[in-house]
């Protein structure tokens, strides 16, 4: 199934013309008959359709945003790096459980940076600061940003980028498999390449608009054998009739590829696994109604444990013997398929 991301409307920052990437995309959508309309800034457009929140939704998902990223620091991105790298904001995907509905609002429109030399020089500065240290940059803090490679090219030249950085390394993670523009990227093994997977149950009923869990295991070995660190993210995890059984077949599925496509040398050691089990907050329990009001996450308070979050708001997460059976599942199953995985947390 081609899930290729061609936008309905494109909005453009005139300062974006003065970059060879913006001039070049705002060419190429009106030679595809896509409207082109300039606005005054990437962090705030009007002219989204929609007369309520899920049809807003919607076309939000189906507009790009073509802008020049002005702040000159990147926000930290503890603990699994040090910094975020803001290549794009927000993915075509709708999930109905995605983090980014409470941060982005409800109009989480796809925004692609066009000054890509300027980002990746701070990113260099970055690195400079905290030399002899190995300085780690996350790709994918706020966004998926596979699904607008083919137009934004921002994911290789910042693969090759990192490649070149003795002390710099680069990570993201994407649900999505047009992979095969980055495999040839010279990435000397600086670019842990991740993807966020879960079984079919919870892909058909939650993950609108993304590949398959199938699709996704593909792309995963094919990245694999180009000789890139590669690491799952299994999120969020849910307990429904038949859990243990569905996410044991993804992990079965998943070893089963890997297996077949592992360049000669290759082992398990080399892997990163990161476990995460679903929770909400009042605040995304609100916005994803209004954007799904059919939706049939399990978002039920008297169920979940109440846990104060690091940032002055809680969340509801599953209760302790749930999530402990959880664990010891998960570890479990890694330890059989994956023997020598770092299993970097569950939680």
């Amino acid at each position: 199934m081609s899930l290729e991301f061609i936008p309905t409307r494109v909005f453009y920052e005139p300062s974006a013309l003065d970059y060879p990437l913006g001039k070049t995309l705002v060419e190429k959508f009106c030679q595809m008959g896509i409207s082109a309309s300039p606005t005054s800034s990437h962090n705030r457009i009007t002219g989204i359709p929609g007369n309520t929140a899920t049809t807003q939704y919607r076309e939000a998902k189906r507009t790009l945003v073509i802008g020049v990223r002005r702040s000159g620091t990147f926000q930290s991105c503890k603990p699994s790096a040090h910094y975020q790298l803001p290549l794009v904001t927000s993915c075509p995907g709708m999930c109905e459980y995605c983090y980014l509905a409470t941060t982005l609002g409800k109009k989480p429109y796809v925004r692609i940076y066009v000054n890509l030399e300027e980002i990746l020089g701070i990113a260099s500065k970055l690195i400079l600061e905290r030399l002899p240290e190995i300085t780690q940059f996350e790709g994918a803090a706020t966004s998926d940003p596979v699904p607008v490679e083919r137009y934004s090219g921002a994911l290789k030249q910042a693969i090759e980028f990192f490649g070149r950085e003795t002390n710099g390394r680069f990570r993201f993670v994407t649900k999505f498999t047009e992979v095969d523009g980055l495999l040839e990227a010279k990435h000397e093994g600086h670019t842990r390449f991740r993807f966020s997977l879960n079984c079919s149950e919870v892909v058909k009923k939650y993950e609108h608009g993304t590949p398959s869990p199938e699709e996704r295991i593909i792309a995963s070995g094919k990245v694999l054998k180009a000789g890139y660190p590669l690491g799952f993210i299994i999120a969020p995890i849910f307990r429904f009739e038949g859990w243990q059984d569905a996410y044991r077949r993804l992990l079965e599925r998943t070893s089963e590829e890997l297996v077949k496509r592992a360049p000669s040398g290759w082992s398990s050691e080399q892997l990163t696994l990161e476990f995460i089990s679903h929770r909400f907050t009042s605040r995304a329990k609100t916005n994803i109604l209004g954007v799904f009001p059919n939706s049939s996450l399990p978002m039920e308070e008297a169920e979940r444990k109440f846990k104060y979050g690091q940032f002055g708001y809680g969340k509801y997460i599953y209760q302790p013997e749930e999530l402990l059976e959880m664990k010891e599942f998960f570890l479990k199953e890694a330890k059989g398929y994956f023997p020598l995985a770092q299993v970097e947390y569950f939680i």
